[in-house]
């Protein structure tokens, strides 16, 4: 039956199969795109809800750990595959065989809420994409699509999270290509992510009156080389900041699963950690995504050491098993790093604090394109060329680490650091170790 089709579409002249394509794509994307956003708006309007509660309330703090134990209980009972994430959807668009079940989506938006109603650190990025995942992979198995065609849609579920979730849709569509692989971006997805991301952009902000936060980035200084030097200073500083943030996380989350085994004990046990530290040190201002921090950071300024506070506070709670994602932290922790630095280098804070914000994030996903197209999505384009450095150098220096362990290194970043075709940031992280064990030996 497939043959019988099959045959005359590949007889159409060449212009007939890419138009074809292109409305297959624009339908395909454009549904993804509705539902990815329609899902951001109910998160965003849902998360707006519990974090004024949590902000009203604060003793809800307290229930942080019995929060944790219910959210690790379910993951544990009803999740199977869904603890995984993101890299679950990353192992699948390589390749993997495994089902992305509908129920990560309910399961996630649960969690995060759960995380930010009593006062965990943590973002909202990593909610989008798997919601965008699921429900990708869900209207896939509906209409039988094809493994390439499922690797498409899922890719534009990332892209369609993504860009509804910041109101980004051209930071989406490159995020969701070159989130893959380091090094390596695919252009058979572009216009199905393209189209997710705009319709999911639309969809949230025009459907459902979404609105999303812009900063002030202030003065930017005329290039000069003495600027430029200064921009390369603090974004060695940056993606040194971000490579930080994800070896801690991942150390954090091996440190809690060795020392507490059952996943409801890990999870408590992160809650009461939270809650001593809030004390220990007098404040609430790493609670939630940092979005304060944010602010503060482009209008006034920030403690010197409130990016490590953000760091350490959202590395323990996604250590500890609670659900969120990262994003939204490495923007607050990008910001605050630029705004303090600002005053020891002489540059404008608010402009450093916008450079903070994309580099940090960069540093932490490999995506430098995507992150130099978001820094003009929200900051405009005329400081476009210190972005592009930023971010370039703040990549690099990240070295072959990362929040997605799944990941692949498509292109070393240094030609001296070469990898098996395939090999992920995990994977690189234990061929490193194998290496140091065999020069101990000798």
């Amino acid at each position: 039956m497939i043959k019988k089709w099959v045959e005359p579409i590949e007889k159409w002249p060449p212009y007939a199969l890419l138009t074809s394509y292109l409305v297959k794509w624009i339908v395909l994307g454009s549904i993804v795109g509705m539902m990815t956003g329609s899902a951001s708006a109910f998160f965003l309007y849902s998360l707006d809800y519990v974090t004024n509660l949590r902000t009203g309330n604060p003793w809800l703090l307290f229930l942080l750990p019995l929060g944790g134990v219910v959210v690790s209980f379910l993951y544990d009972k009803l999740g199977k595959t869904s603890a995984k994430g993101n890299n679950l959807i990353l192992e699948q668009i390589h390749g993997g065989t495994e089902p992305i079940p509908l129920r990560m989506a309910p399961l996630v938006l649960f969690g995060t809420l759960i995380t930010h109603l009593l006062g965990g650190s943590a973002g909202r990025e990593g909610t989008a994409v798997q919601m965008g995942g699921s429900l990708s992979e869900w209207f896939g198995k509906l209409i039988r699509v094809t493994p390439l065609d499922r690797k498409i849609l899922l890719i534009c579920g990332i892209s369609g999270g993504f860009g509804s979730i910041f109101g980004t849709p051209l930071a989406g569509t490159l995020f969701g290509l070159e989130v893959l692989a380091i090094g390596l971006i695919s252009h058979q997805a572009l216009i199905p992510a393209f189209i997710a991301s705009l319709v999911g952009n639309l969809t949230a902000t025009s459907l459902w009156g979404v609105s999303h936060a812009h900063y002030p980035i202030g003065e930017i200084p005329p290039v000069s080389f003495m600027v430029l030097v200064k921009v390369v200073a603090a974004s060695i500083l940056f993606g040194l900041a971000s490579r930080l943030f994800s070896e801690l996380t991942h150390s954090l989350k091996k440190w809690y699963s060795n020392v507490f085994r059952n996943p409801m004990v890990k999870s408590a046990a992160g809650g009461l950690i939270i809650i001593g530290l809030v004390y220990l040190l007098g404040t609430r201002d790493y609670l939630g995504l940092g979005l304060p921090l944010i602010e503060e950071s482009f209008t006034g300024e920030v403690s010197p050491f409130a990016f490590l506070g953000k760091i350490l506070f959202t590395s323990l709670t996604l250590g500890a098993g609670f659900q969120g994602g990262e994003v939204t932290p490495l923007f607050a922790i990008g910001a605050t790093l630029g705004n303090a630095i600002a005053g020891w280098i002489g540059m404008h804070a608010p402009f450093l604090a916008a450079l903070g914000f994309i580099a940090v994030f960069c540093g932490a996903t490999n995506t430098p394109i995507a992150c130099f197209i978001m820094g003009i999505e929200l900051f405009g384009g005329e400081g476009a060329v210190y972005m592009f450095l930023a971010c370039a150098i703040s990549y690099l220096f990240s070295g072959h680490s990362g929040i997605y362990t799944s990941q692949h290194i498509g292109a070393s970043k240094h030609p001296l650091l070469s990898y098996p075709p395939g090999t992920t940031l995990a994977g690189a992280k234990e061929l490193h170790k194998a290496k140091r064990k065999q020069k101990t030996s000798k």
